[in-house]
């Protein structure tokens, strides 16, 4: 890892992590790491074969009878230890996850606090596992629940939240008494390995947490292993879908998280100044590669004017540049190719009919020519027919949608497949209480641009935006990653010498 940090000429090889320890990937083929600031290729990354993919799944499935067997508290014990080596190595942390994905270090630390926040939810694991007790049901008998493990879980994240997003699976997986396998993005892989060198040091057994790098055929090999018995995933809707589909049809339990189009609905009587800050942030924090982003302005009434006009002077002056220099608001895209991607949509929107207010792609960041780095974009004047309001962009582009009031921007965000993340900015608790209550998404703001919940609230996307019955961790995590059994239990003191043919009911 450290070369990658280095900014040195060596390329780096990323390795595996299986069964404790680093393992050099075998199959030949092979991706590339870049760093998104300069451009530069920083390191190749194996992509792993069915062949490797099944050895990390059978190191999880010999080390699960044992993990399973260990007490709630031990388990949490491990999790304790490795929160204070993640609080010890956050820097360290951070800088890997800037060196691949390009977010300001800023935005990389929060990324892993609000990761370690799960971790610290997992700790309660103890109490987050305790079941229920019913006495004398009948007479003389007694019922109990218990949650148990389901087995093997796998974790298939993307590039976004190279720490984070796994931290939503892995924590509440392995304290729950799984195994668990985990398939990160091959853009920025660097971070899974610290992190499982972490947990080994904080005294996790070997084969618990896995790393396998890799593409399709990894993934495709982890939904057809019969020996994984959870999937849980964050990507694009696509993607999600076929997760599902896939994961389901093998009979595994599967919670898939996909696209969003995230609307930020300015009412008439907002502050201003809060609304714009909100959306600036929100819109055009890490280049817009969040899941989370606000893509949508939705500007009520009057408001729209002032709103556009407040916007446009924000996004001209955004500090865009390397995500190690000082003062930097937003750092490069992630790839050559996502930036070839969102620069189109850029392209598409203006042939479409929105008004450019806004055009970042003339940006040049002094001595990083060929960095994947694009300004701020906003739009105008965009309509529901355009598939620059449809699509998921998934980078610093922000559209403004008019409507004429409340009632129709209610509709507007109703209608879209997606339905991950909204907002609302209202001085009024009337339109807000409304807007919360009527609204069909799965993650509501009131004068919050990002509205992702703590660790210890479970969240999730309805609609397109969401596969499965179960949202990510939190007291949902621990569902989804135990199964129920309920026991009725009845000691006599001597036998009736009678079957009993009817269904009892006392």
């Amino acid at each position: 890892m450290s070369s990658i940090l280095s900014g040195g000429s060596a390329v780096a090889q990323i390795d595996h992590f299986i069964n404790g320890q680093r393992v050099a990937g075998s199959g030949g083929r092979r991706g590339e790491v870049f760093d998104p600031a300069s451009g530069r290729l920083a390191a190749h990354v194996p992509l792993a074969s069915a062949a490797e993919t099944a050895a990390a799944v059978a190191a999880a499935a010999a080390a699960l009878p044992a993990w399973a067997e260990q007490t709630p508290l031990r388990r949490a014990r491990i999790l304790f230890a490795f929160r204070e080596l993640l609080e010890r190595h956050l820097d360290e942390l951070a800088a890997i996850v800037t060196a691949e994905h390009g977010k300001v270090l800023d935005d990389a630390r929060g990324e892993i606090i609000r990761g370690m926040e799960v971790v610290e939810f997992a700790c309660g694991i103890p109490q987050l596992l305790k079941g229920e007790f019913s006495g004398q049901i009948g007479s003389g008998v007694d019922s109990w629940s218990m949650r148990q493990p389901v087995g093997v879980c796998a974790g298939i994240t993307p590039f976004n939240f190279p720490v984070m997003v796994p931290m939503w699976m892995w924590p509440v997986a392995i304290a729950c008494g799984n195994t668990f396998v985990l398939k990160p993005s091959e853009r920025d892989p660097s971070a899974s390995l610290l992190v499982a060198e972490l947990l080994a040091e904080a005294g996790l057994p070997a084969g618990v947490f896995n790393v396998v790098h890799g593409d399709k055929e990894a993934v495709d090999a982890l939904l057809h292993d019969p020996r994984v018995a959870a999937v849980s995933f964050v990507g694009s809707t696509p993607i999600a879908e076929y997760i599902y589909a896939t994961g389901c049809a093998q009979g595994k339990r599967v919670q898939a998280l996909g696209g969003a189009k995230n609307h930020l609905v300015v009412m008439p009587d907002a502050d201003l100044d809060q609304a714009v800050d909100a959306l600036v942030g929100a819109a055009y924090g890490s280049a817009g590669e969040r899941c989370m982003a606000i893509s949508v302005a939705v500007a009520v009434g009057e408001v729209a004017d002032e709103l556009v006009e407040r916007l446009a002077q924000r996004v001209r002056t955004l500090q865009v540049g390397p995500g190690t220099a000082p003062g930097m608001e937003m750092g490069p895209l992630v790839t050559r190719p996502h930036l070839d991607k969102v620069r189109s949509y850029v392209a598409l929107g203006v042939a479409e009919g929105a008004q450019l207010v806004v055009d970042g792609r003339g940006l040049a960041v002094d001595g990083h020519a060929d960095g994947f780095f694009l300004g701020g974009c906003l739009f105008d004047r965009v309509t529901p027919a355009m598939r620059i309001y449809r699509e998921e962009i998934f980078g610093p582009v922000l559209g403004v949608v008019r409507v004429p009031d409340f009632e129709a921007a209610l509709a507007l965000v109703n209608a879209h497949e997606f339905a991950n993340g909204t907002a609302v900015f209202t001085r009024s608790g009337h339109t807000a209480r409304e807007f919360a209550r009527r609204i069909e998404v799965g993650m509501v703001g009131v004068n919050v641009p990002i509205p992702v919940p703590m660790a210890f609230h479970s969240f999730g996307g309805w609609k397109r935006s969401l596969f499965g019955d179960h949202a990510m961790h939190g007291p949902d995590g621990v569902h989804f990653y135990t199964r129920l059994k309920t026991v009725t239990g009845r000691w006599p003191k001597d036998a009736d010498g009678m079957a009993h043919f009817a269904m009892p009911t006392h």
